[in-house]
C-alpha cells in the first residue's frame, strides 16, 4: 500500500526525471515548459518545510523535451524530521516511475580552492549524523558508488561545452544543522576529505540507490566556511548566491537531461 495519497492526475504521470531543489534555487521552476503544480499540503503523506527557500510545490513539466518532476523544496533533521522522513520524495518519485535522480543544494565550502558562486558535482559523501532512511529495515545497500560515474561524466562534459570550463567534482559532508560550523568543525571537515558541506541530499541519495534509481547530485557553493573568510555566514546569502545560479543550472540540465535517458 502506497504511504501517499495522490490526485490522479498526478499518479498517472510518467516522469523519466526526479529533481529536488535545495536553498535559494526555487526560480529553476520558471524555465520548465508544460505541466502542472501542486501544493504539498495537497499530497497526503508528503511533509511540508517551513524553511524560506523550500516553497513545498511539486511540479510536472517538461526539460529538453523530456518529462520531469521538480520538488520545490524539501525538509531537513534539523526541523525535527527522521532521515526516513527527509527521504520521503525519493519515494514518491519511485511511486510515479522516475529512473534518474537528480539532486540539488546550496552548500558551504570546506575547500578554499573552490569558489563561492560555482557549482560543485558530489562524487561521494560523508554522512556524518550517521543516521539512515533505511533504518528499520534490513537493506544492506552497497554504496561504493552512490552518485552515478556516467551521469557525472556527462555533466562534466555539457559543463565544458557550455561554458567552457569543467565542473569541479568534491566530497559533500552532510551534518545536522541548522547552526553553521565553527571554523574549528571546518578545519576537522577537511581533514576527513570534505570538500563542501551541507544539511540536506545525502538521506535522499542513499534512499534513491536503495530504490534502484541512478543518482547525480550538484552542489551550489554559496559561501566560505567559518575560517576560510572574514564574513559572517547568514541565510539570505545563501538565497540570493542560489537565485543566480537556478538558471545556470537549468541551461546544463536543458542540455543533459535527453542524452541522461539514452545511457
Amino acid at each position: 500500500m502506497s504511504e501517499f495519497t495522490l490526485p490522479d492526475t498526478l499518479r498517472s504521470s510518467s516522469p523519466a526525471v526526479g529533481i529536488v531543489l535545495g536553498s535559494g534555487l526555487g526560480g529553476f521552476v520558471d524555465s520548465l515548459s508544460g505541466g502542472k503544480t501542486y501544493q504539498y499540503s495537497e499530497l497526503g503523506g508528503l511533509p511540508e518545510s517551513k524553511v524560506p527557500g523550500h516553497a513545498g510545490r511539486l511540479h510536472l513539466g517538461k526539460i529538453g523535451g523530456i518529462d520531469v518532476i521538480v520538488a520545490q523544496g524539501r525538509i531537513h533533521l534539523y526541523e525535527g524530521w527522521s532521515a526516513r522522513e527527509a527521504a520521503s520524495m525519493i519515494r514518491l518519485f519511485d511511486e510515479l516511475g522516475v529512473k534518474i535522480l537528480i539532486l540539488t543544494n546550496a552548500a558551504g565550502i570546506v575547500n578554499a580552492n573552490l569558489k563561492p558562486g560555482r557549482w560543485m558535482l558530489i562524487s561521494d559523501h560523508l554522512n556524518l549524523t550517521r543516521q539512515s532512511p533505511l533504518s528499520g529495515t534490513a537493506q544492506f545497500i552497497d554504496q561504493s558508488e552512490v552518485y552515478s560515474r556516467e551521469l557525472r561524466e556527462l555533466l562534466r562534459a555539457e559543463s565544458l561545452e557550455l561554458s567552457g570550463t569543467r565542473l569541479p567534482e568534491g566530497i559533500y559532508a552532510w551534518i545536522n544543522g541548522p547552526e553553521y560550523e565553527t571554523p574549528a568543525e571546518i578545519r576537522m571537515l577537511r581533514t576527513l576529505g570534505a570538500d563542501a558541506v551541507g544539511m540536506s541530499t545525502v538521506p535522499e541519495a542513499i534512499q534513491a540507490r536503495a530504490l534502484g534509481m541512478r543518482v547525480a547530485a550538484l552542489s551550489c557553493l554559496t559561501n566560505y566556511g567559518a575560517g576560510l573568510s572574514s564574513q559572517p555566514l547568514n541565510h539570505e546569502e545563501v538565497m540570493a548566491v542560489g537565485k543566480k545560479a537556478a538558471g545556470e543550472l537549468f541551461s546544463l540540465l536543458e542540455s543533459t537531461i535527453p542524452a541522461m535517458v539514452e545511457i
